[in-house]
């Protein structure tokens, strides 16, 4: 984009996020735009979908002339197929690392000190004492080591855990091991338990399948924090169900669960519903992606976190 340009047409999908971009440079119009109806113009410069509904509101862009979409989400497996031809895709990188790498964390605990547990029989008014796991002194897998990966690596370097990560490519970073994905049947029988960030897609999907868990050793915590289809849910119903592993999950595949899942109530396994991103920190780091983006924009140049087109 040219610095002549001194119109930038900016949409949002809430007048909270308006009003969290703060001052903007002279010359950015901001038009809030919930996506629920028709495009209230024929042109924006950067466009902002409502969080967690892209399927449902990126077909609205279709004949408008759009310079960039940024998302609010860091997935965007599944975008390419709905994203109107030749529209520049933004994922939010830097944004939900921090909070989903905080829920990683505190599934991992809940689970392994029976924090689930004891919230039920708090509820029941019932004093049931358990000799738990720890998380110290476990040997913990990381499977993938993006931008949530090393979150998660930073927030459990406190807790004495030992561990070890899994990502495309073998390599040692920042003091960490690295290993390739098709390192993991020597890993796994040595994981007492396995947080799972990676993207969704078909590279990855169903990665931690029957022979995946059959590989783990008996009372394995599987944590997932990345996308639901990194798991093949039967497979590891089956596991949980022989008491095999347990699992805690952000994610689910299908997602939402329906009700009747055999998930649901099962003995071992702890859900949370897809809220990795959903917390407090959120709005200030979106507002501050955004506004980058703006900035670069009336500056001349190029976006950040552009994984589609351009």
């Amino acid at each position: 984009m040219s610095d002549s340009i001194r119109n930038l047409v900016v949409s949002v999908p809430t007048e909270q996020l308006a009003a969290n971009l703060g001052t903007l440079p002279d010359g950015v119009e901001i038009v809030v735009w919930p996506m629920d109806a028709a495009a209230p113009r024929d042109r924006f410069d950067l466009v902002v979908p409502p969080y967690m509904s892209m399927s449902r509101v990126l077909s609205r862009l279709k004949g408008v002339e759009v310079g960039l979409v940024q998302s609010q989400s860091i997935g965007y497996d599944g975008v390419e197929a709905i994203l109107p031809p030749g529209l520049v895709f933004a994922n939010a990188a830097s944004v939900h690392e921090t909070s989903t790498a905080e829920l990683a964390v505190g599934l991992t605990i809940a689970a392994q000190r029976r924090l689930d547990a004891f919230a039920v029989d708090t509820a029941a008014g019932r004093w049931s004492p358990v000799f738990a796991e720890s998380l110290a002194d476990r040997r913990v897998l990381l499977l993938g080591y993006g931008g949530v990966g090393k979150a998660i690596a930073a927030r459990l370097s406190g807790f004495e855990a030992h561990m070890r990560a899994v990502a495309s490519r073998a390599r040692e970073e920042d003091g960490m091991p690295v290993h390739a994905l098709n390192e993991l049947p020597e890993l796994l029988p040595d994981a007492d338990i396995v947080i799972a960030s990676l993207p969704g897609g078909d590279a990855t999907r169903h990665i931690v399948d029957d022979a995946f868990l059959s590989a783990l050793p008996d009372g394995a915590l599987v944590v997932n924090v990345g996308r639901g289809t990194l798991v093949d849910t039967d497979a590891l119903v089956d596991h949980v169900r022989r008491r095999r592993v347990r699992a805690a999950l952000d994610v689910t595949d299908p997602e939402p669960l329906p009700e009747g899942h055999p998930l649901w109530g099962l003995p071992g396994v702890l859900i949370s519903p897809h809220v990795g991103g959903a917390s407090s920190a959120m709005r200030p780091r979106v507002a501050r992606l955004v506004r980058t983006q703006i900035e670069r924009l009336v500056a001349g140049e190029s976006p950040l976190n552009v994984v589609l087109g351009g």
